[in-house]
């Protein structure tokens, strides 16, 4: 498993709601890498919560769109939007049992259109949620210039 680094971290004004990591109301997520996947441990808050200790639904769909974004970035080396996502709760996710796992994989591309699929574990391991996504991506050059994207190279450590 490679564990990665955000780059965006150093921007100034750099405020991302699902993974800057001083933006303390945000959801300050990290991310790994193993073969074909994106990973992500997250440990919820009671503040992100809907239903007593129950996570928020807007906040599972946050999470999974977030890694969903960071595979784009990392999988196919270059920024994009989230153009669908298709949402399926599976069961209420705790927010006062342990960390949540997530894990997102690259399931089709079709010209500028990559189809991802996200679970989202449950700290029982069950599966509480999952998401299919159509991202659309933009070519390196426009990702460069208008999302600030810093190229794939950044987002691992060099020795």
């Amino acid at each position: 498993m490679k564990k990665i680094q955000n780059p965006y971290r150093k921007m100034e004004g750099y405020q991302c709601f699902g993974c800057a990591p001083q933006n303390t109301n945000g959801l300050q997520m990290n991310f790994m890498e193993e073969g074909d996947y994106v990973l992500s441990e997250w440990e919820p808050k009671s503040y992100f919560q809907g239903y007593y200790q129950v996570l928020h639904g807007g906040i599972q769909a946050t999470l999974m769109d977030e890694i969903a974004s960071w595979l784009v970035q990392l999988k196919l080396k270059t920024a994009g939007v989230t153009s669908q996502m298709t949402v399926r709760y599976k069961k209420t996710v705790p927010v006062n049992q342990g960390n949540i796992k997530l894990r997102a994989k690259l399931t089709g591309k079709r010209h500028n259109l990559a189809d991802i699929h996200v679970e989202l574990f449950c700290p029982d391991g069950e599966l509480g949620a999952e998401a299919d996504f159509v991202y659309f991506t933009f070519p390196e050059k426009v990702a460069i210039e208008k999302l600030h994207y810093p190229g794939h190279e950044a987002f691992y450590e060099t020795s």
